[in-house]
């Protein structure tokens, strides 16, 4: 309890309904009696640490993840103090949980264990009263936006309706990890349909009962949300999330000047896994701009990487055709390169040239396979992007390990059961010299005698610093070079506690720390483009770390 004092309105049960306000058992005796809330709790008052020490108990007393999110969103629901107070204590712990990997079970069941409204659902029959949606929702300044049409959720596509559950997780990190009010975050499910005909088929499916909508009504349902935003949430860094690939990359481009957004998929992950790169790099002891990069999957993300390394790459004093020839991309044709008539604008921009395959003794024309290209052109570092489980196969990562005394190898692709490559099997081929970063959390390995721990490449480590540093420096875009900034800001926030342990990036621990860095870091990348719309902080850190949400009980008094 703080010395600050509130006036509230609400009395009795209106209070204790009210999940922005309720204290539950934490109302003192004063407060029971002056807001009508006499004989309605039980006697003893609670401090927010004893209520913090209950839920944790009732949290590890839940036999499955599953169960573990639906308690913590009930939380949520009833009392968001002791759930952020909660989650920022135990982060490490309950970030899997309100997030990757359990989340995306959660969004599979979404119609089935549904308990209380959180977040705005637009679809194409309110989105001409979006204004009144959006304030009906606010509850003062809106500052971050999670959007989602729900086609591309995680690695299990179309999700219809349930797609919510991403934004409500994402902005429970933007609070913990980015300092956000709980007050500031708006989950937004953008309902167009779906394509799922097991959902459709479900009798307790919520969401709007019919096929996806078609461009160009798509196009124009999008545009009107997002000048909706424009008009009702003028301050709002927007975030896009799980679209479809080609939906992805159409709206980040189409609307990135209009307002400052960006997409996790494509740059998110993109700047994380520059992240763990550097980190990786750090501990074989190669440089960046000499490394040569196979990333084995050209959806948003894999493309969305590979532009970000080819970028980071520029930054360092290579060329483009120098950056882009270090930089291969495969889908499931093999390398992607320029010639192919039929390629999409999105994969134009890391394609590889074909001199540049003939320097390898291959020809352009012949097999151009995952395998085959890796054996000619030896790279030291494979991302595995493919959400296809084996995808990076044994012969690939042997082949490695005869060139390189420290392979890198990401596998991350989610959810766990997709994963490229499973860590134990990749320690063992490359006889514990691998540097393995993975996308869903794996348990630590046993190799002869040595304990190899994998750094998760969770965007978590970027997205809520960023969205911080680009609200508070109020910037007009979110560009390529603060993304840059973010990544840099992660690796540099690497101890040599956690290099000693093999890891890529920081300890879970860390997530909050970091994201104040990450945020400062966005700040002054703004201030230097002249994108910020205020000065920018003496300390830009310092000033984050004064602005960031605290979860405590504040004293109430009738209004």
């Amino acid at each position: 309890m703080t010395d600050e004092v509130r006036p509230v309105t609400q009395r009795g049960e209106a209070l204790l309904q009210d999940p922005t306000l309720n204290k539950g058992s934490a109302f003192t005796e004063e407060e029971r009696r002056e807001l009508g809330l006499t004989g309605l709790l039980p006697p003893a008052v609670s401090t927010l640490e004893q209520q913090m020490a209950r839920v944790l108990e009732n949290f590890r007393a839940k036999r499955t993840p599953l169960e573990r999110y639906i308690y913590l969103r009930s939380l949520q629901d009833r009392n968001e103090t002791l759930f952020h107070a909660v989650l920022i204590e135990h982060l490490e712990e309950m970030a899997p949980i309100v997030y990757t990997p359990t989340v995306g079970e959660a969004v599979r069941r979404f119609s089935h264990i549904f308990r209380s409204w959180r977040g705005v659902f637009i679809t194409p029959e309110n989105v001409g009263d979006i204004d009144g949606i959006l304030a009906n929702a606010a509850d003062g300044e809106i500052a971050i936006i999670v959007c989602t049409d729900n086609e591309g959720i995680l690695g299990i596509g179309d999700q219809g309706v349930g797609g919510i559950g991403i934004p409500i997780g994402k902005l429970a990190l933007y609070v913990a990890a980015g300092g956000f009010a709980p007050t500031a975050c708006l989950p937004v499910c953008l309902d167009v349909g779906t394509d799922n005909e097991e959902l459709l088929a479900d009798p307790m499916y919520m969401g709007v009962r019919r096929h996806r909508l078609a461009s160009p009504e798509y196009e124009q349902f999008i545009t009107a949300f997002v000048a909706g935003v424009k008009r009702c949430c003028p301050s709002a860094v927007l975030q896009w999330e799980d679209f479809s690939r080609d939906r992805a990359f159409d709206n980040l481009e189409r609307y990135r000047d209009e307002l400052p957004s960006f997409n996790d998929d494509i740059q998110g992950t993109a700047a994380v896994v520059h992240a763990g790169l550097l980190g990786a790099l750090a501990q074989a002891g190669r440089p960046l701009t000499e490394e040569r990069i196979a990333v084995l999957g050209a959806g948003a993300a894999g493309v969305g990487v590979a532009a970000a390394i080819m970028a980071a790459m520029q930054q360092q004093g290579l060329e483009f055709q120098e950056a882009s020839a270090r930089v291969m991309v495969f889908d499931s044709r093999g390398l992607v390169l320029t010639g192919r008539g039929d390629l999409p604008g999105y994969k134009r921009r890391v394609a590889h040239a074909p001199d540049v395959v003939r320097e390898w003794g291959l020809d352009p024309a012949g097999d151009l396979s995952f395998e085959r290209v890796v054996e000619a052109a030896r790279p030291g570092t494979v991302i595995g992007l493919s959400g296809h489980r084996g995808a990076l196969r044994e012969s690939v990562v042997r082949s490695m390990s005869e060139h390189y005394e420290r392979p890198i190898i990401f596998a991350l692709s989610n959810p766990s059961s997709n994963v490229d490559a499973h860590p134990r099997d990749v320690v063992r081929w490359t006889g514990g010299r691998g540097i393995i970063a993975v996308g869903s959390p794996f348990d630590p390995v046993l190799h002869k005698g040595r304990l190899h721990r994998f750094s998760q490449v969770n965007n978590f480590w970027v997205f809520p610093g960023l969205g911080a540093g680009a609200y508070l420096a109020r910037a007009r875009r979110i560009s390529d070079g603060m993304m840059l900034a973010a990544a840099q800001a992660v690796s540099e926030s690497l101890t040599a506690g956690d290099r000693a342990q093999g890891l890529v990036l920081p300890d879970a621990v860390q997530l909050r720390d970091v994201g104040a860095r990450v945020a400062a870091a966005v700040m002054v990348a703004a201030a230097e483009e002249r994108l910020a719309g205020r000065d920018l902080p003496a300390d830009p850190q310092q000033f984050v770390c004064d602005w960031r949400y605290v979860p405590r009980y504040q004293r109430y008094v009738p209004a």
